[in-house]
């Protein structure tokens, strides 16, 4: 029993302790191998609907989407505030903090999953209509979104909470295991019972189901962990919730970003008329996803060796995982954003049906290509800022990338049709990596006098 208690709080220590190449190589490689694999469900889930429904089928898919992105940018607030209070509780020896965190990450994000779900399926046809869903695609649309707002109160796993404490082979659990689940129902909703995108839909709805009762388990019912959350630290703790969303905070934002800019640019490719642009931004969209699954992988790798460093002390530690992170980003995004730029034409095949939409996303593929470079500079330099505990430069990542850079591009340049389109999304990502560096300048270093 004492070897198994020891072996179980091996797994936080050594955040502190291995090698940081190691260290960060392995996590980045397991978080990165779990985001990833949601990637291809992304991806799959695309062929299912363009191949079982058709392309109008995705288009409608691609405009109800925000409400999943929206989901998913709330469950990163409360990750990535609630991973950050626990790594350094963790690492100051604060046990019974790290279970506050986590019991108050749990009770915001089943408050609003709940209100998300009610709010939602009352005002959903004006929601449908902000989101563009006009004429043939409002029914596949609507159909798509009522099933995910239904199944809001389980659309996250809690995995940052996972990786917090330094058990990344459950974290990446938590991503393989729905993904297979979801990847398994979506042939036989949609090709064997026939449910269309409802089926589609049930499938996502599904495997979130299975991560969250995996999760459930882990923190509820296994005993042998560093820390266990109580009934008690589900009770909300006003200063646990203002710091949990002062840092998580910017994550939202930067979700609910993606989403008004995904919606921004699908009002801006309907209002040409164009369902060949939708259905083209559909498919971009998906691969984009895909692409940028390991960037998000290396920031997720990266936080908890940062926060357990900072909250022990050991500054020097953070710094280097956040150089080393910084530079495997950069690589990556060199090498997908050429491979996108060259097989262009073959990806978009894959998806669709009709040649003039396939050259379209071709055409798109290789524009966005050139924002995709440094794509993932952005997002790793708020995710370390957060793990410090200084969301500042997270909020202005989030905020005024958006408000000041991209949303302001894809106005001016939209307007030149959807090639504007495609430029503006490109250069957006190539303004936003730049100002992201001159924060990263600007931050301070972690000391061991930092909270």
């Amino acid at each position: 029993m004492t070897a198994l208690r020891a072996a179980h709080a091996d797994h936080t220590i050594r955040l502190g302790t291995e090698p940081v190449g190691r260290l960060l190589w392995r996590a980045c490689a397991q978080t990165t191998a779990a985001v990833g694999v949601y990637g291809i469900y992304a991806l799959t889930n695309a062929w299912f609907v363009g191949h079982g429904v058709g392309d109008t089928a995705m288009a409608a898919v691609n405009l109800a989407a925000p409400l999943l992105l929206l989901l998913g940018a709330v469950s990163t607030t409360v990750g990535a505030g609630g991973a950050s209070l626990v790594s350094r509780a963790l690492g100051a020896g604060e046990r019974q903090g790290a279970a506050r965190a986590a019991g108050n990450a749990f009770f915001l994000f089943w408050s609003c999953a709940l209100a998300a779900t009610v709010l939602g399926l009352t005002f959903l046809d004006p929601l449908l209509n902000l989101l563009g869903a006009h004429g043939e695609l409002r029914g596949s649309a609507r159909a798509y979104a009522v099933v995910l707002l239904c199944g809001a109160l389980v659309s996250t796993g809690f995995s940052s909470l996972v990786r917090a404490e330094g058990r990344m082979g459950f974290s990446t659990l938590l991503w393989l295991v729905p993904v297979a689940v979801q990847i398994t129902l979506d042939p036989l909703l949609i090709f064997v019972f026939g449910m269309g995108v409802r089926g589609a839909a049930l499938g996502t709805v599904g495997g979130q189901a299975v991560s969250a009762a995996m999760s459930l388990w882990f923190f509820f019912g296994r005993r042998r962990r560093p820390y266990r959350v109580t009934p008690k630290d589900l009770l909300p703790h006003a200063p646990t919730l203002r710091a949990l969303l002062g840092i998580g905070l910017p994550s939202f934002l930067a979700g609910t970003g993606v989403t008004l800019l995904a919606v921004l640019v699908n009002s801006t490719l309907a209002a040409t008329g164009s369902a060949t642009a939708l259905a083209a931004y559909a498919v971009c969209a998906r691969l984009q996803t895909f692409v940028l699954m390991p960037h998000t992988g290396i920031s997720q790798g990266l936080q908890p060796i940062v926060g357990y460093n900072s909250g022990r002390g050991l500054p020097e530690r953070a710094l280097r995982a956040r150089n080393l992170s910084l530079i495997a980003s950069l690589l990556y995004g060199l090498l997908t954003a050429a491979v996108l730029a060259l097989l262009a034409q073959p990806l978009a095949g894959v998806f669709l049906n009709d040649p003039a939409t396939i050259g379209t996303a071709a055409q798109a593929l290789r524009i966005i290509a050139l924002g995709l470079t440094v794509a993932g500079i952005g997002p790793l330099v708020a995710a370390y800022a957060q793990s410090l505990g200084r969301p500042k430069p997270a909020y202005l990542l989030s905020v005024g990338s958006l408000v000041l850079l991209k949303v302001p591009l894809v106005v001016a340049l939209g307007r030149l049709g959807s090639g504007g389109v495609w430029a503006a999304l490109a250069a957006g990502e190539l303004a936003s990596a730049a100002v992201a560096l001159v924060l990263l300048r600007r931050l301070r270093s972690p000391t061991p006098a930092d909270p």
